[in-house]
Parts: C-alpha cells; structure tokens; sequence
C-alpha cells in the first residue's frame, strides 16, 4: 500500500510538514518494502487550490493514505472524494519514517 506523508524535504528522514497542501514534499512510501518516492509539491506556492492539487498528486502516485498535521476543507472534500483515507494530527516533530511506522502498528 501506498503511503503519502507531507515533507519539508524529500527523505524518509525529512521531517512531517503539518500542512498538507503548502507541504514543499510529498515522500510517497510503499509499506510492503519501505520503499519511496519525493515528490516537489507543485502547488506550494499556488495563490489557491493548493489543498485539491495536492490531494491530486497523491492520488496520481497511487497513494491509497495520507499522512499529515492538518487538512484544510479543500483538501478534505478532495481526499473524500478521491477514496484517500486521510490521517491528521501527525506531529512536525516526526521524521517520515516514525510516522509512517506508527500508522502502520495501529
């Protein structure tokens, strides 16, 4: 399964981003392997709409969770809408790993 985790940088090691569509990355992490992918967030600095195309570029990497601090109602609309299971409340103090690992102990 495909795990998206809004980044400050690229790594499993980055630091989780608790804004989801202002996230400068997305580290998408396959969680049969640990495997993952950075993702330049291309709506960081978007003037609107960053939540929707986030959520967007989630889903085109075949993300089937994401893991972040906050999702703003766009972005909530949009992952509903995707058949995305959003995960709020993850902690910026997390690396992607931590984060991705404690989901995957729930």
């Amino acid at each position: 399964m495909k795990i998206c985790v809004s980044a400050m940088s690229g790594s499993m090691e980055a630091k989780v981003s608790e804004r989801f569509g202002r996230a400068p990355y997305f580290v998408i992490v396959e969680s049969d392997d640990m495997s993952f992918i950075p993702v330049l967030n291309a709506a960081v600095n978007a003037q609107g709409g960053a939540g929707p195309e986030a959520v967007r570029q989630a889903a085109d990497n075949g993300a089937k969770v994401v893991l972040t601090g906050e999702l703003g109602g766009n972005a909530k609309t949009a992952i509903e809408a995707a058949g995305i299971k959003g995960v709020t409340g993850v902690s910026g103090e997390k690396t992607v790993r931590q984060a991705v690992e404690e989901y995957l102990k729930k």
